[in-house]
């Protein structure tokens, strides 16, 4: 009997406990052999799996070689295949996110504003929300949206990294990219193997661009198996493709830097005091901003000290550090307006968090660059805020802990007053994943907890931007 071999299954767990079997059998996809336990367990559902068109985007990290790189070792969040469900609630993202994809462009605002409706709609529908919720955030969300315009020409496979950073082919990318995944069978695994993780300088490596949204969308497309938002992220990472990724690609920018620990993870907190005090960046801005190009071109020097002060020699504890550090950076922060948050610092958290979600799913030879990617966009925005003073001991603090839980903290996100605000949506939910990755039951340190509590009562909106004119060109675009 034909059974899925290891690349077509989906259900993991019972895999390990067929592995002592070394007899096998033909895959009913690809007639590669599997061992005939996996067969048996599968037997009963083989054939209602056997149309299932849409692949398992990346094998799970356990069943993937590490060779010797560096591995950050946490579970997978629970993977929900929308596009493969009969149930309602899944149902019905999955058209609004087609619905999104077919009506509205994914840059928009003089190709300055990202669409953040995938965002949005997939925390929401994370964290509970209904049928009837999904479509309301979906109608407030579209508001502001801009349809496609078509592109100045097209883009082939002999030319495609040519137009990298070019917004104005966002149109000609997703159709280059969707002509692509028809080319290989809808196999989306084939498709990002190639045009995200493949070559000599791969996409993955400089997603951090465009203040990190194709790394968020890519996220969302792991976690919701959506080949829909997958497509879309690699269209963002092609048009807000930038100088950054020369920091990861090029070896020659990773060197031994004076504020490292020898031989120890250096705490990314005592870095950013460092980074305070450090007068060689003074003047660089004269009001927080949300451009952080002038930080690379202007003091390129010192902040590769810093940067590279963070050595990743303990990946586990220093990525659960970075996400202490990635809240600190939204609650532990001073805020730039009374009961405003800073709009540019959210995003060093929403960022780490969808580094949570790719770590898992993606060869272990990117984790380390993605740690660094992150850590040299959380530094780059840091800087051009204008240095704030941080602490997790601000972010732990929270008022009715006792009588509040996350279910308080769901409650707001989906039905509070900024229910509708994807920002907002997306932290809290990084917030409540993060204490479901790291904290041990029964022994919470309740750091997340407090923090999302506080940030779910104070928050009145977002600040940071220093003048209106870079309000204008980077905000959010609720007010415009």
């Amino acid at each position: 009997m034909k059974a899925p071999c290891l690349a077509h299954m989906s259900i993991w767990g019972s895999i390990l406990k067929c592995w002592p079997d070394y007899r096998s059998s033909p895959c009913i996809r690809c007639e590669s052999w599997v061992r005939p336990n996996v067969t048996s367990y599968l037997s009963e559902t083989a054939e209602a799996r056997r149309d299932q068109t849409l692949p398992r985007i990346s094998l799970p990290s356990f069943l993937r070689p590490t060779g010797t790189h560096a591995t950050v070792t946490i579970p997978s969040v629970e993977i929900h295949d929308i596009e493969t469900s009969a149930e309602k609630r899944p149902r019905t993202l999955k058209h609004l996110l087609k619905a999104n994809h077919a009506n509205y462009s994914i840059i928009y605002h003089n190709l300055r504003f990202h669409n953040h409706t995938p965002h949005i709609l997939g925390s929401a529908y994370l964290l509970g929300a209904t049928a009837e919720q999904l479509n309301e955030i979906y109608e407030k969300e579209a508001e502001g949206l801009e349809p496609w315009s078509d592109a100045p020409g097209e883009i082939t496979t002999a030319d495609w990294r040519e137009y990298l950073g070019r917004r104005e082919y966002q149109r000609a990318f997703i159709d280059f990219f969707e002509d692509q995944l028809v080319n290989r069978k809808y196999n989306l695994s084939a498709l990002l193997d190639q045009f995200l993780l493949g070559g000599k300088e791969p996409l993955i490596n400089t997603l951090i661009s465009g203040l990190a949204h194709p790394l968020i969308h890519l996220g969302y497309a792991y976690e919701l198996q959506s080949k829909t938002v997958a497509i879309e992220a690699l269209a963002l990472g092609a048009c807000f493709y930038s100088p950054l990724h020369k920091y990861i690609d090029d070896p020659k920018y990773t060197k031994p830097s004076p504020h490292g620990t020898p031989g120890g993870a250096t705490n990314l907190i005592e870095l950013l005091h460092k980074v305070k005090d450090d007068k060689r960046f003074d003047g660089l801005y004269d009001h927080r901003s949300g451009d952080i190009n002038k930080v690379f071109e202007q003091r390129e020097e010192a902040f590769l000290e810093y940067w590279n002060a963070w050595e990743i020699v303990d990946p586990n504890t220093q990525f659960h550090a970075a996400q202490q550090t990635a809240v600190a950076f939204v609650i532990g922060t001073e805020v730039p307006e009374d009961t405003k948050f800073d709009f540019f610092f959210v995003h060093v958290l929403t960022s780490s968090h969808a580094i949570r979600i790719l770590l898992p799913l993606v060869p272990a030879k990117f984790h380390v660059s993605l740690l660094r990617q992150w850590w040299l966009f959380a530094l780059a925005v840091y800087i051009a805020q204008m240095r704030p003073e941080i602490s997790t001991a601000e972010a732990a603090e929270a008022c009715d802990r006792e009588t509040k839980g996350w279910k308080y903290v769901v409650h707001k996100a989906l039905d509070g007053p900024w229910a509708k605000d994807a920002h907002y949506v997306k932290a809290l939910r990084a917030m409540k994943v993060a204490e479901e990755t790291w904290e041990t039951p029964g022994k919470e340190s309740n750091y997340w907890l407090h923090a999302a509590l506080r940030f779910a009562d104070e928050f009145q909106g977002w600040g940071g931007f220093g003048t209106a004119e870079c309000e204008e060109n980077l905000a959010y675009p609720e007010k415009q």
